[in-house]
Formats: C-alpha cells, structure tokens, sequence
C-alpha cells in the first residue's frame, strides 16, 4: 500500500508549495509519527509512496495555519487533520485537500494498481 497527498490553494487556484504535514498511524491507544513532510512546487507529497504502509487507520495533519501566515493571512483551521483508512493492499492511495483561509475541502481516491 502507498499513499501519497496533494494540496491545492483555494484561494489562489494554485499548488499549495511548502505546506507542512505530518502522517501519523493508530497504534493501540495513541498515534505514532511515521513522517513528516512538505508539499512540493506542484502541492505534491509523493515520497510516503516508498514507505511500504500496512492496512489500518491513518491521519495526516496538514499545517493551514503556517502557510497562511506565510502569504500573509490568518487561517480559521489553523490545522486540517484527516483520518482515513487503508484496507486494500492492491492499490495506492491519495489525500486530496483544498485550503482556504475559512474552508477546506479533502478527497480520497484510490490510485492506479501497481503505480
């Protein structure tokens, strides 16, 4: 299983570059780091696709309050955190959000077998 994540600025209709996120994993009663990570140019986080992730719950917290800040604006969410769970091993998987200072929007999609 992979997953990987893609950002996208609602406010500007652009890649979100540079927004921090961190992917963290159910474990018994708490959650553990297993990365974290940093948008691309293109709003991209593609390197989890090299983490070889087992089936269960997951969440990815998404840093909104720091990339407002550094367009010069204040967020609502200062984070958008989104829980999500993995349950087939055939496919790759992506986390799709849309920020904007006052909303957000996420996706979940199942990618390509074998990309």
């Amino acid at each position: 299983m992979k997953i990987s994540a893609r950002v996208l600025d609602g406010t500007y209709g652009k890649p979100a570059a540079g927004v921090h996120a961190r992917l963290t994993r159910a474990t018994e009663s708490t959650w553990t780091s297993i990365a974290v990570m940093e948008t691309d140019e293109n709003g991209l986080i593609e390197d989890w696709d090299s983490w070889n992730l087992e089936r269960g719950l997951y969440q990815v917290v998404f840093d909104s309050d720091r990339y407002f800040a550094s367009l010069g604006t204040i967020a609502a969410y200062p984070e958008v955190v989104i829980m999500f769970r993995m349950v087939d091993d055939a496919h790759a998987f992506q986390v799709q959000v849309i920020l904007a200072p006052y909303a957000y929007s996420t996706y979940f999609s199942i990618c390509d077998e074998g990309r």
